[in-house]
């Protein structure tokens, strides 16, 4: 039973750290150097720019945590989908292409600390240092929650002990990661959205027509709450209500400061690809969201009372293993089903990886420690920040008080989208914006995220996301109103930025 399943798992873990080694010997080859190491060359095409954007935003949550919500609790969990879904789209629309010409015209950035300091034209390295230290906080934090998911999935499915399975998926990380840098992530990303995808789309309806054949029972007992498809959770338009549709609806503000899924922006090709992957990326997007949420759907149905409440993120796991129960063949194909979550964790881990290396070593080591660093010297200090991270974010994951998947990616999210979102905004559709006005809103939209979380969270049941968002929002346009205007190259860059195009 072990090695059908296994065999499933095996093939998918050679196939991504083939891809790591390939991209590894093509590197020594080329002459990009940290840009070719941290964005690609900016030669990623349409369909992988997108596929990896999504990818590396949909986590083990979207197999695991939101399925597994609305498996225990209904229909009122779907705005955590709506959110993702118009923040998605609106930043493929507004974001996107502005974001990669601003970011070639700013002194052709690749990190997004990088950015925020060429936009101003600023010598000061105090945004980027900022912005450093809150990446690797935030993404130990991030990365923490594939790692426990992928600990998960080889417990239940193969008996492993969870912390031996955290430290073989912390090093297969690593090594692709590693050796490859974005373009193996971008690719890895790329194959581990079309999986996600697939598994999404076959589970459920291979669980509704078995579920139509004549004989069919569930495997326990349906029991449906009053509420449980009533859109407003508490059955009613009060607070509770107010405060979930609130909730949903401002992950989808976590998009506008996400640096992940922002580099992916500026990697793209061109203009004409970067709207081939608006297209791809939000039908991608609705499609994994749409499905995720029948997963839990049908699982109800499906499965009944059998998960309790502290198991319901296995809900997608348990429904794979009992469609295609017994051997051979049927347990190679639930191996691949499974696989998705392993794509899943793993293309989320990476990306943050990267992300907090990029701007470790080219916004800290190289301006504050080693202006001279080379090339050469950049990577392998970018590689070394990867494996410090992983490993921090391995201990945060293997212990008791981590609060598990769906805690772990809140945290973060919140995080990164009230620190960011507003001034990555303000500084594509505002010229007067200001260098202090952008530190002034990432400091306070972080902080009180940070404050809401720790105290208020758990009275009010708002995500702390979205009153972070708003007081960096408003904190950013005081500062800069009572600032001094930007100099006239900083407002000429502005417009420079919105006139150019390019095929």
């Amino acid at each position: 039973m072990f090695n059908t399943e296994a065999l499933a798992f095996a093939l998918y873990l050679c196939l991504v750290v083939g891809i790591g080694i390939y991209f590894f010997l093509k590197a020594k080859r080329d002459t990009e150097g940290e840009k070719g190491y941290f964005l690609g060359g900016r030669q990623m095409r349409g369909m992988v720019a997108a596929l990896s954007a999504g990818a590396s935003d949909m986590s083990a949550w979207v197999l695991m945590g939101l399925p597994g919500s609305i498996y225990l609790y209904g229909m009122g969990q779907v705005w955590i989908s709506v959110g993702l879904l118009i923040g998605t789209i609106c930043a493929w629309i507004f974001v996107a292409p502005r974001l990669r010409r601003f970011s070639i015209r700013a002194n052709d950035s690749i990190t997004i600390p990088q950015y925020l300091t060429n936009r101003f034209l600023s010598d000061s390295k105090v945004l980027q240092i900022i912005c450093a230290v809150i990446f690797m906080v935030a993404y130990c934090i991030y990365s923490a929650s594939s790692i426990v998911a992928c600990g998960s999935l080889f417990n239940q499915v193969f008996g492993m002990d969870e912390k031996v399975a955290m430290i073989g998926a912390t090093v297969i990380i690593l090594l692709y990661t590693f050796l490859g840098g974005f373009n193996a992530v971008c690719w890895t990303d790329f194959f581990q959205g079309l999986l996600m995808l697939m598994a999404l789309m076959a589970v459920p309806i291979i669980a509704a027509v078995f579920m139509g054949k004549a004989g069919f029972a569930p495997v326990a007992a349906v029991e449906t709450s009053e509420n449980y498809y009533n859109l407003l959770s508490s059955g009613s338009f009060n607070w509770q209500s107010i405060a979930d549709i609130l909730s949903g609806l401002g992950w989808g503000l976590g998009y506008m400061g996400m640096p992940h899924i922002l580099i992916r922006y500026m990697s793209i090709k061109s203009e004409a690809e970067m709207r081939k992957s608006r297209i791809i990326g939000s039908f991608w997007t609705t499609i994994i969201l749409a499905m995720a949420t029948v997963v839990g759907l049908v699982g109800h149905e499906f499965l009944g009372t059998a998960l309790a409440e502290d198991q319901r993120s296995l809900v997608f796991i348990t429904m794979v293993r009992t469609i295609f129960a017994g051997n051979g063949l049927l347990l190679f194909i639930a191996g691949i089903l499974l696989s998705a979550i392993l794509a899943a964790s793993m293309s989320t881990a990476d990306s943050q990886l990267l992300a907090s290396s990029s701007a470790f070593s080219s916004d800290v080591y190289k301006p504050i420690f080693r202006k001279d660093a080379t090339d050469r010297e950049m990577l392998w200090a970018g590689r070394i920040v990867v494996a410090v991270i992983a490993v921090i974010a391995f201990f945060i994951a293997s212990s008791p008080s981590c609060g598990g998947i769906m805690a772990l990616v809140e945290c973060a999210w919140g995080a990164f989208g009230a620190a960011f979102g507003p001034t990555i905004l303000l500084s594509l559709f505002w010229k007067r914006f200001t260098y202090k006005g952008a530190i002034a809103g990432i400091v306070s939209g972080f902080l009180v995220d940070a404050l809401w979380y720790a105290f208020l969270s758990g009275s009010t049941g708002l995500y702390e996301i979205v009153p972070g968002f708003i007081v960096s929002l408003i904190v950013a346009v005081i500062v800069t109103k009572c600032d001094r205007e930007p100099s006239k190259e900083v407002q000429d860059l502005f417009e420079a930025s919105l006139a150019e195009t390019e095929d």
